[in-house]
């Protein structure tokens, strides 16, 4: 064999007791496990790992990320390496870099320049969704990427492609158009489709529009992952949208980041719950993810009403500069509630700026917008207005409008897997992106006893795997891929906190990749073993 894990307890991902066992790999799969007690010899290989006191999970699978561009500028994207994350999902929230032509490709790098970057480091040699899954292959120079990764076909970049960035609905022939991308995408191997609807262009989209995408995503067995119509005033009804909307169409439903925020939300957790128990119960298939944590992120421009976006980035500066046009989108969001925020009038103590693109606006990071306004003498929106201009829609935020409770509620549920919606730009990004994984296992598991650790590791390994029809990932089991992480129960936790949230994690020693140690002895290797993850059984 390759290498042996002697005496350790194995958390196999189905949510089973742990059990004591040598776990033997070979080839790049799980090739024996030998359990205490059992007869016959125990098995030896050219690398054995004294595991007594550690544990041994399925290597955790991100179900939300940001990391498109990620992997292919840093080899060691230890944010989610040294988390044990084996597997991201991309192509998240509807905006991604493909499938794309070279329009559209300059105005998705514009518009999303605070969750990845600008991309003027990345050569995008890619057009098409398989293109980009071949460059993941390619990694570094033919030797891959850090972690495996799949991927969502983005619908709000698809409608970009089709027909711009108008607020209409489609015509017959982009309708048509749409689909037949959304085809394409799948056939090459994407496991699903994104939206993002509070963010334009998707949200533009009716119902009607979205249950013609999700039926071609039904045909091939794929999935949906809405980021819904609200997750404030309007969440409930936005959630109740969606099951009805994949009912329509027959096709799977994953709720991304499924939280229940802001003040109006607050202990309506148990509500949500009780609407996906019925759909469930009436046959439903639906899955969700969430972090544990209760702050979101995501971009200051993300906050305007949407009538302000129509357009594209460039229309957007221009409605900025504008004195007239600037006045009213402060009005819709201070004061009626834009549907970028959810529906809820913005509250500028909630805002804290965590990064921008430029660097001579660094004096704005770490702080709420109102704060900078009020050492500055000048209102909330003055700061705000400014920043979007001068650093060109560039700044990433936190909004600390969640509910701790919902968040443990939510995270109970028997259909909720693990997803970090982890952006990593910004001088102090989310601690979400460095440490929703071991946070799990650290805060909820151990210190709070939310669930067994036994049922959180099934969370995060073999619910995700079902989700995205992986036959061999997701659970310890001979035969089944060695994407694995060891770790201490006692003492795994997130070292990432708000005020230092690249901080590492502790109590995780080893990650592995198809059997090769990407994490080992709590060190990054220089291990690329990460490929794309295509669907297991594409269509004609």
């Amino acid at each position: 064999m390759d290498t042996v894990f002697r005496d350790v307890r194995v958390i196999d991902g189905s949510g089973g007791p742990s059990y004591r066992a040598d776990v033997a790999l070979d080839g790049g799969r799980i090739a024996a496990l030998h359990r205490e007690g059992d007869g016959g010899p125990r098995p030896s290989a050219r690398h054995t790992v004294s595991a007594d006191g550690l544990a041994l999970a399925p290597g955790f699978i991100d179900m939300h990320a940001h990391s498109d561009l990620a992997l292919l500028r840093d080899p060691a994207h230890e944010a989610k390496a040294a988390q044990g994350v084996t597997l991201e999902v991309l192509g998240q929230d509807g905006l991604s870099y493909a499938p794309v032509d070279d329009r559209t490709l300059a105005e998705v790098r514009a518009q999303i320049t605070g969750w990845n970057g600008d991309g003027s480091d990345i050569d995008f040699s890619w057009r098409s969704v398989g293109g980009y899954l071949d460059r993941l292959d390619h990694g570094f120079d033919g030797a891959g990427i850090a972690v495996n990764a799949a991927y969502l076909i983005p619908q709000g970049t698809v409608r970009m492609l089709a027909m711009g960035w108008d607020d209409r609905p489609a015509t017959p022939d982009e309708l048509a158009r749409m689909k037949q991308l959304v085809a394409e995408g799948l056939h090459q191997g994407a496991v699903g489709l994104s939206s993002g609807l509070t963010y334009t262009p998707g949200m533009y989209a009716s119902d009607a529009e979205l249950t013609e995408l999700c039926r071609v995503v039904a045909e091939y067995d794929g999935y949906y992952c809405p980021h819904h119509r609200s997750y404030g005033a309007g969440a409930l009804q936005a959630y109740e949208e969606m099951v009805a909307l994949t009912r329509e169409a027959g096709c799977a439903l994953h709720l991304a980041h499924a939280t229940m925020n802001f003040g109006v939300n607050k202990d309506r957790a148990p509500e949500l719950l009780a609407l996906l128990d019925a759909a469930l119960d009436g046959g439903a298939d639906i899955s969700l993810d969430t972090y544990p944590y209760t702050p979101g992120c995501t971009t200051l421009v993300a906050m305007l009403p949407s009538w302000a976006s129509e357009g594209g980035p460039d229309a957007i500066l221009a409605r900025l500069r504008d004195e007239e046009s600037a006045a009213r989108i402060r009005h819709t969001m201070e004061v009626e509630g834009a549907d970028g925020c959810h529906g809820v009038p913005i509250e500028w103590d909630t805002i804290e700026i965590s990064g921008t693109t430029d660097p001579a606006l660094a004096a704005y990071v770490g702080r709420t917008v109102a704060d900078s306004a009020a050492e500055r003498g000048e209102e909330p929106w003055t700061v705000a207005r400014r920043l979007l201009l001068e650093d060109r829609l560039g700044p990433t935020i936190l909004q600390h409008v969640g509910h701790e409770e919902n968040v443990r509620r939510i995270m109970r549920h028997r259909v909720h897997t693990g997803g970090s919606d982890g952006i990593l730009q910004g001088a102090k990004p989310h601690p979400r992106a460095y440490g929703t994984f071991p946070h799990y296992l650290g805060r909820y598991v151990r210190e709070l006893g939310v669930f067994s650790l036994e049922e959180c590791v099934a969370h995060l390994t073999s619910r995700p795997a079902a989700r995205l029809r992986l036959p061999d990932r997701g659970l310890i089991r001979e035969g089944y891929r060695a994407d694995l992480v060891l770790f201490d129960p006692d003492t795994v936790a997130a070292g990432s906190t708000f005020d230092a949230p690249r901080t590492l994690p502790t109590g995780i020693p080893h990650v592995l990749i198809d059997g090769q140690f990407v994490i080992e002895n709590g060190h990054r290797t220089e291990v690329l073993a990460g490929r794309s993850v295509r669907r297991a059984t594409p269509r004609p």
